[in-house]
C-alpha cells in the first residue's frame, strides 16, 4: 500500500531512518518482561514505550536533557510501577540489555540491504551512540549504514529541528532530495516541517497525524520503499 501525498519521490539522494519503532520492534522486549512479570510482559512493554516518548519531549521542553539510555531506565521504571510491581536490580538489568537486543521487523534486514548498494543510508534516532551501535551489530546491520547520527551530539530531542539537521549536514545534500523514514507519525511530521521528503511506514493501519505536515507518501513495509526512489 502506498499513498501519496505532495511531491515525487525521483529526487530522493539519500535516505534517512529512524530506528525505534522503524527498524527495530521496539514491543519484542515484551517477551523478556513476560519472563519477569508473568501476565504483565505485554501491559509493561507499552507503557514503557509510551513513557519513554514522554520523557523526551518533556526534557526538551524543559531544557533538561537526560540521555536515551537514562531515560530508558527511568521509563522502565515507571511502567514496572504502573503495573504493580517492583522489579530488582537484576530484572531491571536483563529488562534494560533486552533493548540492545531488539529484533527487526520481518522485511528490515532485506530490504536495507538492497537499498544500501544504491543509495547512502544513515540512522537519524534518539537513541545513545552506543544503544545505536550495539543493536544495529546485534541485527548485523552495521554495514548498511554511512553514518549513525544520534541527538545525544545535540543534547536534545525530536521533533526539534536541529535533529533533522544533523542528516542535511552529514549527508551533504539539501533537504529535499533527502528521505526520511518513520514509522512514528509524530517524527514524520517533524520531518515534514523540517523539509525532508517524508515516508511513512504504517504498519499497523493507523490514522495519520493531524498536526498539518502530511507525510510525502505513506508506506506498509520497506518493501514498498524502494520502487519509489528508483
Amino acid at each position: 500500500m502506498t499513498k501519496p501525498h505532495g511531491s515525487t519521490s525521483s529526487q530522493i539522494k539519500a535516505l534517512a531512518f529512524d530506528a525505534y519503532g522503524t527498524l527495530f520492534d521496539v514491543s519484542s522486549v515484551s517477551s523478556c518482561c513476560e519472563g519477569h512479570f508473568p501476565g504483565k510482559g505485554a501491559a509493561i512493554s507499552d507503557a514503557w514505550r509510551q513513557k519513554q516518548l514522554e520523557y523526551t519531549w518533556l526534557c526538551s521542553l524543559m531544557e533538561r536533557y537526560v540521555d536515551f539510555w537514562e531515560l530508558t531506565s527511568r521509563s522502565l521504571r515507571f511502567a514496572c510501577r504502573a503495573q504493580g510491581v517492583e522489579p530488582g536490580e537484576e530484572a531491571l538489568v536483563d529488562m534494560m540489555e533486552s533493548y540492545l537486543r531488539l529484533e527487526p521487523f520481518q522485511e528490515v534486514g532485506a530490504a536495507l540491504e538492497s537499498l544500501s548498494r544504491s543509495i547512502p543510508l544513515v540512522i537519524l534516532s534518539n537513541g545513545t551512540p552506543e544503544m545505536l551501535l550495539k543493536v544495529t551489530r546485534h541485527n548485523g546491520f552495521s554495514g548498511f549504514f554511512k553514518e549513525i547520527l544520534s541527538v545525544h551530539a545535540l543534547s536534545v530531542y525530536k521533533p526539534s529541528p536541529r535533529v533533522y539537521q544533523m542528516a542535511e549536514e552529514s549527508l551533504g545534500l539539501p533537504r529535499r532530495q533527502i528521505g526520511f523514514v518513520s514509522a512514528n507519525g509524530w517524527d514524520a511530521a517533524g520531518g515534514r516541517a523540517f523539509g525532508l521528503h517524508t515516508f511513512w511506514i504504517n504498519r499497523f493501519d493507523r490514522p495519520r497525524e493531524t498536526l498539518g505536515y502530511e507525510p510525502h507518501l505513506e508506506i506498509s513495509t520497506l518493501d514498498d520503499l524502494e520502487p519509489l526512489i528508483r
